[in-house]
């Protein structure tokens, strides 16, 4: 829990930095692009974390039924956000990609942790 505290907080603070420096608009877009990969990047931790610890062979299908949630929501996100809200691919793509990229890596690097050392 601790750790999915870590990544909003990082994640507001990339936010902040990034928004002293752009227009409204693209501040919206930055802000729209991060909050999904965030928001399931953390969930996701949360869930794994909690379930490596209850039990930790059912960790692998939990991980795949998130895995094809994933495919189906971000899928769904990207469109509504660009086609329904008219966002620019720009700016919300760039945060996107750059939020989900790092947020899974870091993930990734919990993950490693938690199965070394059972830590979090």
């Amino acid at each position: 829990m601790k750790a999915a505290a870590w990544m909003v907080a990082a994640g507001l603070a990339v936010w902040l930095a990034l928004a002293v420096w752009v227009d409204a608009r693209t501040r919206l877009e930055v802000l729209l692009g991060m909050c999904a990969p965030l928001a399931i990047a953390s969930g996701t931790w949360v869930l794994a974390e909690r379930t490596y610890r209850q039990n930790p062979g059912a960790l692998t299908s939990l991980m795949i039924a998130a895995f094809a949630f994933k495919l189906v929501f971000f899928g769904a996100y990207v469109t509504a956000m660009i086609v329904l809200l008219s966002l620019r691919p720009g700016p919300f793509i760039a945060s996107f990609v750059g939020s989900f990229v790092a947020l899974y890596l870091v993930e990734a690097l919990l993950l490693r942790r938690l199965f070394l050392d059972g830590r979090s």
